[in-house]
């Protein structure tokens, strides 16, 4: 039979006691059924956790699948639906992904430790949620070969080639400039609405996944009542400036505002 350890979800507000049964049925990491945590008997701060096999969250075996994509992905999803159930029910601080404890009573004395810290902050964010906001320079040139274009009419093929590129290189500063006013209205528009907000690195290589460059990665938390407001705004905010996209994601569980706990180092205790 297979050891398992525990992976931690989020720590969640349980009011009404009803979180039990929102979660009844609903698979979590390896397809593993999630329950709630409670520091004691009639605490309404809980943590969702799920069994998964130990081989696969050993420190070792951790590395190695963070280099799988599909396997991360999997767990991503995992973790994502079940923070999302319970964002729907109630406020939540979602745990960094992969955030393992040796057994229950490990989670049990963690919440324990940190309770006054974790009802503090599940009141702070309570009926707000996180929008995702990222702007994309995008050149149209600069996906074009300088040697695919169009010959200029009275150059010779070298001098071609030069304008070619001086046209893209210009088209590529109007776009980063135009990113760059785009930024400045953005977080403009967004200030207006938002209570805070994290700069994230932008995203490279595998993450950057969609055309152009990321040069802003943002999320903003936004009270409830304001959320469509928000979006509406900040789209509008880069209006008529060529070369820029901007996308807004959300409204997700305020994944960048909760304050995670660390995973304790999976060690056995004496028998």
């Amino acid at each position: 039979m297979t050891e398992a350890i525990i992976y931690a979800y989020a720590v969640a507000r349980d009011a009404d006691g009803s979180l039990e049964e929102t979660l009844a049925g609903l698979p979590g990491v390896a397809d593993t059924p999630v329950h709630l945590v409670r520091a004691g008997q009639g605490d309404d701060v809980v943590i969702a956790v799920s069994p998964v096999p130990e081989r696969d969250f050993q420190e070792a075996a951790l590395r190695a699948h963070l280099e799988d994509l599909d396997w991360l992905e999997s767990v991503a999803r995992a973790h994502h639906r079940v923070i999302e159930a319970l964002a729907a029910r109630t406020t939540v601080l979602p745990l960094r992904l992969a955030t393992v404890y040796l057994d229950d009573e490990r989670v049990r004395l963690m919440l324990r430790t940190r309770h006054e810290a974790f009802d503090r902050r599940l009141t702070d964010l309570a009926a707000q949620v996180e929008w995702g906001v990222k702007i994309y320079a995008e050149a149209a040139e600069a996906t074009e070969s300088p040697a695919d274009g169009p010959t200029d009419t009275g150059l010779s093929p070298g001098r071609a080639y030069l304008s070619r590129r001086r046209a893209q290189r210009h088209a590529r500063d109007d776009a980063y400039r135009n990113a760059e006013r785009a930024a400045e209205r953005v977080e403009a528009a967004a200030r207006a609405l938002a209570v805070d907000r994290v700069q994230h690195r932008p995203q490279q290589g595998e993450l950057a996944r969609r055309p152009g460059e990321n040069v802003v990665n943002d999320a903003y938390l936004v009270p409830l009542h304001h959320a469509e407001g928000f979006r509406a705004d900040v789209m509008r905010a880069a209006e008529g400036l060529p070369g820029v996209r901007v996308e807004v994601t959300g409204p997700w569980a305020p994944y960048s505002f909760a304050t995670p706990a660390e995973a304790e180092p999976l060690k056995r205790t004496a028998p």
